[in-house]
């Protein structure tokens, strides 16, 4: 064995084969690494509908583990939060001991007003460390939270409130993106408008820049429930019990409700820490992301605080707030020792800064590692930052689904020389597999769906909220035995995995899952429009971005650029301004099978690659020049061709 910086070479092979030859032996460790009120009684079971369970009888609490069980461990001085806020140019260390208090207060507030076990409370929060705290007051009183990007309309907030049926909606007065400041009150009051079943109340928590209007009866300040409140001991939950839903774009425009819960997300989240990011207790973790995705849940609010770390919320951009030099600045201010974000981040830096100017007044000594994930890192930004960074820079994989990566380089067991496109190898306790279309492996190279053998491991989604069949349906029908992950690639003779993309309709838009299919519907509801297609294309900045090919209605009297800005409105206001659609172009007519089905893949690739091949489906070839011929005065994707 040779020793590379205090690791283990060989220790990896080992971890990876416990942890798929003896799941229960292996998972039984980690979870001795918590603090339970009853260990569990069975590790791994399975229910008669054949949902796997971790875990099955522990008792626990999530909140309890993250923050009071610090303080009786003699971490209460230290910080748990730092919030660092350049829109409002705010700093604030909350320790431990300060935490406890003011989430065993608002688990006080939310008790009041109805809360109990069991009950769901709709977030939705700026990056404001109150967010963490009713997150973790949730978890304290054993409630579900379910936190909705504060940057979504009331559309898809009103869509996300009746599949959860919350008692309580928690929101704030506003957000601020750069200088903007968008009021979130009228929204909230909006979506209660358009949904079918409104919260009994909302709790608001008041920021200078908006005074928000409250509605006697059901609307309540939170900084007068907090004063009148009082503190609430963790509430002892199953492991089994859900501890969040987080809503994730579908295919059919209906989010699905991903269920995460108690012990196996607390036992995996501190597992990550160790394994994955070799994170250590004290040290100061930052994921520059937000609560309202999945990486906000994971590692901002949960796993830091779980392993004893500092967690840094962050509420400003990567640029122009107020220069491409934030990032850098927060690292050295907070001597920060490990940092994750979204390969768009760096781009948006590399865009302004290419030589890192701005970088260079800061000591980043203290840094350990950066992380990356969120969409693939595309090999020229991972060479940019290798060649400027005298740290690691790590890509890992992952989804909201699974809740932490399913590949990565194992920095706390044993660290593999990277290659550039590549995650890596399956995490311990993922065995990840390239089936073909009949769901046989394939070959070291050959491209396929990447499917993770079943059981999960701890962590993952058992099922969807209040929709089992869906689940079933969308994750484990298409191969049995398998959870099929949505996405393309390969692994190579080493057991590197490259993962090339989607294989579905969703597309990741600066590390956001949406939907093209729900944009089609949007759009196909406009009264000028016949037909749509929205597809997802390569953007140097965001990963990829939607746009929109429409056909008019034979009788439709618009012009084109009337159009274009009414469906770009259209989406803005339904989705948000996060799914970056900028272009819907007119066409004659759409490329389709002769069974009438719309060949999205192939304008896809029209958008990206030369030489495209002509569908042997395609109802009529002379369509995809037509395409062609609009994608290149449109100036739409780097390249355009068929052959």
């Amino acid at each position: 064995m040779i020793d590379y910086g205090g690791l283990q070479m060989g220790k990896y092979q080992q971890t990876f084969q416990e942890a798929i030859n003896n799941p229960e032996g292996f998972w039984h460790k980690q979870a001795n690494l918590l603090a339970w009120y009853d260990f569990p009684k069975n590790i791994l079971t399975q229910e008669e509908n054949g949902t796997y369970r971790w875990f099955k009888g522990g008792k626990l609490n999530t909140c309890y583990l993250a923050v009071d069980y610090h303080v009786e461990q003699g971490r209460g001085n230290q910080a748990a939060l730092i919030y660092d806020s350049p829109v409002t140019n705010t700093k604030r260390h909350i320790t431990f001991a300060e935490l406890k208090e003011q989430v065993s207060h608002f688990a006080g507030v939310l008790k009041h007003l109805g809360v109990e076990k069991g009950d769901r409370v709709v977030i939705y929060m700026p990056m404001i460390p109150e967010a963490a705290v009713a997150m973790l007051a949730c978890a304290r009183l054993g409630a579900i939270h379910s936190v909705v990007f504060g940057g979504f309309a009331p559309h898809e907030l009103a869509i996300r409130i009746d599949d959860a049926k919350p008692k309580v909606i928690v929101s704030a007065s506003c957000g601020i993106e750069v200088q903007k400041v968008i009021p979130y009150k009228p929204m909230v009051d909006e979506a209660i408008k358009l949904c079918n079943h409104p919260p009994q109340a909302t709790v608001i928590y008041k920021r200078p820049q908006v005074e928000p209007t409250l509605q006697a009866g059901r609307d309540h300040d939170w900084a007068e429930l907090m004063s009148l409140a009082d503190p609430v001991d963790p509430v002892i939950v199953d492991a089994t019990d859900p501890l969040y839903i987080l809503y994730t774009s579908g295919t059919t425009g209906k989010p699905k409700g991903v269920v995460r819960t108690n012990g196996d997300h607390a036992v995996a989240m501190k597992f990550s820490m160790n394994t994955v990011y070799n994170a250590q207790p004290g040290e100061v973790y930052w994921a520059a992301s937000d609560v309202g995705w999945v990486v906000g849940h994971s590692y901002i609010v949960y796993a830091p605080l779980l392993q004893g770390c500092t967690s840094i919320i962050f509420e400003g951009k990567p640029v122009r707030t107020p220069d491409p030099g934030t990032f850098w600045r927060i690292m050295a201010e907070h001597k920060v020792n490990i940092f994750f974000t979204a390969p768009t981040a760096f781009r948006a830096i590399k865009k302004e800064d290419p030589d890192l100017k701005f970088k260079q007044p800061h000591d980043i000594s203290s840094l350990k590692t950066l992380f990356l994930a969120g969409e693939r890192l595309d090999p020229p930004t991972y060479e940019w930052l290798k060649s400027n960074l005298s740290v690691p820079v790590v890509d890992h994989w992952w989804q909201t689904e699974t809740g932490w990566a399913i590949v990565c380089n194992p920095m706390g067991l044993e660290v593999f020389s990277p290659k550039s496109g590549s995650a890596t190898k399956p995490t311990p306790g993922f065995q990840v597999e390239i089936l073909d279309d009949e769901g046989n492996p394939t070959n070291p190279g050959e491209s396929g769906s990447i499917a993770i053998k079943l059981p999960l491991p701890p962590g993952c989604l058992p099922t969807l909220w209040q929709d089992h069949e869906r689940f079933k349906e969308s994750y484990l029908k298409h191969y049995p035995g398998y959870y099929l992950t949505g996405d393309g690639g390969f692994i190579d003779e080493d057991g590197y995995v490259f993962v090339m993309g989607r294989i579905d309709d969703v597309i990741n838009v600066a590390g956001h899952r949406l939907s093209t299919g729900e944009m089609e519907e949007l759009i196909g509801a406009h009264w000028a429009v016949a037909e749509c297609a929205v597809v997802g294309i390569h953007d140097d900045l965001k990963g990829q971005v939607p746009i929109g090919l429409v056909v008019l209605k034979d009788d439709a009297e618009i012009e084109n650029e009337v159009m274009e800005k009414e469906l770009v409105a259209m989406i803005r206001h339904e989705i948000g301004a996060v799914a970056s659609f900028k272009h819907a172009v007119m066409v004659k007519r759409l490329p389709k099978t002769r069974s009438g089905k719309i060949l999205r893949k192939t304008i896809r690739r029209m958008a990206s690659e030369t030489n495209v091949p002509v569908p042997a489906t395609i109802d009529d070839p002379a369509i995809l020049g037509e395409i062609q011929n609009t994608m290149e005065s449109h100036k739409i994707g780097q390249y355009s061709g068929i052959k």
